[in-house]
């Protein structure tokens, strides 16, 4: 496993500005969809290196390894070396949430063992169970705000208040309102889905120096513009864009889908670009 010592920040800040991109390629792998006789680990190391000097970070989805278990395992830890290799951070997509000992083993896997830079985390057992992840201060936690699935609203959308004349808001609002308050190592950013923009820019002014993780992002050029417009920050920066199918599986009728991957990618984070004004 390679050892790194700069911060997720510092790693994502230089590799957004070296590649004029705030594009993140989702890796979840599915068998099904890889060309007949490839590997999945050669596979993702060849959209890995298709895509470097595309993309400011890559995001692989832990869910996609584990049914392999080994096998999966140690194909996470050599694409994730692979990126590393690249000179690029690492987005651990895992979505953590659990207390004690528990999650002080959970953050160990996932920066020791695995080597990620950063995480996905459900914040809603509340400040101690983030607490083993924030304790490793270059690793960023991204903690679930917005999600992108249509039953987000079920929980997400609930109107809550404290006490006598405070001011009913939603939970996503309470839980940006909260990662403000948490974020006393600057190592926390939000996972805000694409596919809420309206949401999107009511977290934005609640939290306007907090990263967002953006998944969900569409391929149409008036969904990405409505998406990053929303949630940008007073930089036309702060947004972490992800795609994950569309980079990996796009159409390629001559079998080169290395190439179109690429060219996926470059189309996405031009648009993404276009939408910021930069």
């Amino acid at each position: 496993m390679t050892t790194t010592t700069s911060s997720f920040r510092a790693r994502f800040d230089a590799a957004a500005e070296r590649h004029h991109s705030l594009l993140c390629v989702g890796l979840d792998p599915d068998p099904a969809r890889i060309p007949a006789g490839v590997s999945t680990r050669d596979f993702l190391r060849a959209i890995v290196d298709a895509t470097a000097d595309v993309a400011c970070c890559y995001k692989p989805n832990i869910a996609f390894f584990e049914p392999d278990l080994e096998e999966g395992m140690a194909t996470l830890r050599d694409v994730i070396d692979a990126i590393h290799a690249h000179d690029l951070p690492v987005i651990l997509d895992a979505k953590r949430g659990d207390i004690g000992n528990t999650a002080a083993a959970y953050a160990r896997a996932a920066f020791e063992s695995l080597g990620a830079d950063a995480i996905t985390l459900s914040p809603y057992l509340g400040l101690d169970s983030l607490e083993p992840f924030l304790a490793y201060e270059g690793k960023t936690a991204f903690l679930l705000c917005r999600t992108t699935n249509p039953g987000a609203r079920d929980l997400q959308d609930l109107s809550i208040g404290e006490g006598a004349g405070a001011p009913a808001e939603p939970l996503y609002a309470r839980v940006a309102r909260l990662a403000n308050t948490w974020n006393t190592r600057n190592n926390i950013g939000l996972v805000v889905g694409a596919t809420y923009p309206r949401e999107a820019a009511e977290i934005r002014a609640i939290s306007p120096d907090l990263p967002f993780l953006m998944p969900g992002v569409g391929a149409q050029q008036a969904e990405i513009d409505e998406a990053v417009q929303g949630a940008m920050d007073a930089r036309r920066a702060g947004i972490i864009v992800n795609a994950s199918r569309a980079v990996l599986y796009p159409a390629a009728p001559d079998g080169r889908w290395a190439d179109a991957s690429r060219k996926a990618a470059e189309d996405l984070r031009d648009a993404i670009n276009t939408a910021r004004g930069a």
